[in-house]
C-alpha cells in the first residue's frame, strides 16, 4: 500500500518517533502529549488530514490509559460527559465550513488554563457540578472538529479535591476518548478519506499504545503532591503556547 503523495516516508518516521514520546507525557500528566503531537505533525500534514488523523491517534492513546486505569475513571462524570459531546459534534459540522478563525475559542481555553494554575488560594477551584459535565460534553464535542486537541479545554475541570491523580488521568481519558471518536463519523460526512492515510495512522497508533504503557508505569510511582505540580507546570505550558504562538 502506498503512502499518502502530500507525505514523505522521512515525515512519517518523525512523526512516528514523536508519537511514543508524547505518548509518555499525555500518560504522566494527563495531556500536554496530544497538543504537541499536533504541533508537531502540522509541518508534515496537509492541514485537511491533521485533525482527522490526529484524532485517531488520541483515541487510541486515551483508549489504552483508560483501559490501564480503568478501575478509577468516575463513570457518573463519564456518562454525563458522553451525553453531551453528540449534540457539541453535530453542531459542529454546522459550523465548521463557516468558521474562519477559532481563535475565540483559544482565548478562553487559556484564560481558563491560567485560572487554574495561577489561582489565590482563597478563591475556588472549579468544581463544577457533576450534571454540568453535560455541557462541557456539549462544548468539548463542537470545539473538537475546530481546534484538534480539547485536552487544554478539559483539564482545569479535572483539577478537583474530590479526584485522585489515577482519577484525573483516567476520567479526564474516557472523555477525550468520546470526543475524538465522534470526529470520525463527523470527518467522514465532510468527506474525509482514512484509507488514503492508513500506514501512518497504523504506524502512530502502535507507538502510541507503547508510549502510554511505559508512561502509566511512571505515573504510578509518582506521588499525589508531585503529579498536580506536573498537572499545573503542563496547564502553563499549554496556555504559553495559545497566548504565545496560535494568537502570535
Amino acid at each position: 500500500m502506498d503512502i499518502p503523495v502530500d507525505l514523505t516516508w522521512t515525515a512519517i518516521i518523525l512523526v512516528t518517533l514523536s508519537a511514543i514520546a508524547t505518548s509518555i507525557i499525555s500518560a504522566i500528566a494527563g495531556m500536554g502529549g496530544g497538543i504537541l503531537l499536533l504541533t508537531i505533525m502540522t509541518f508534515f500534514f496537509p492541514y485537511h488530514a491533521l485533525v482527522p488523523v490526529h484524532g485517531i491517534v488520541q483515541i487510541v492513546s486515551n483508549c489504552s490509559r483508560a483501559f490501564l486505569l480503568r478501575s478509577h475513571i468516575n463513570k457518573k462524570m463519564f456518562y454525563i460527559f458522553t451525553l453531551g459531546v453528540p449534540f457539541g459534534a453535530a453542531l459542529s459540522i454546522y459550523i465548521i465550513k463557516s468558521i474562519e478563525n477559532p481563535d475565540f475559542a483559544l482565548i478562553i481555553i487559556g484564560l481558563l488554563l491560567l485560572y487554574t494554575v495561577f489561582k489565590p488560594k482563597n478563591l475556588p477551584p472549579i468544581m463544577i457540578p457533576v450534571w454540568s459535565f453535560f455541557f462541557l460534553g456539549v462544548l468539548c464535542g463542537t470545539l473538537g472538529l475546530l481546534i484538534g486537541a480539547i485536552g487544554p479545554l478539559i483539564a482545569p475541570f479535572m483539577l478537583r479535591t474530590d479526584l485522585k491523580k489515577e482519577s484525573i488521568i483516567a476520567t479526564k481519558a474516557s472523555f477525550q476518548i468520546v470526543t475524538h471518536f465522534m470526529k470520525i463519523p463527523s470527518f467522514l460526512y465532510l468527506g474525509f478519506n482514512y484509507i488514503e492515510y492508513i500506514i501512518p495512522i497504523l504506524l502512530l497508533v502502535i507507538v502510541a499504545f507503547t508510549g502510554t504503557n511505559i508512561g502509566i508505569k511512571i505515573l504510578k510511582n509518582i506521588d499525589e503532591k508531585k503529579f498536580r505540580i506536573i498537572f499545573k507546570a503542563v496547564l502553563l505550558i499549554a496556555a504559553l503556547r495559545i497566548f504565545f504562538y496560535k494568537l502570535g
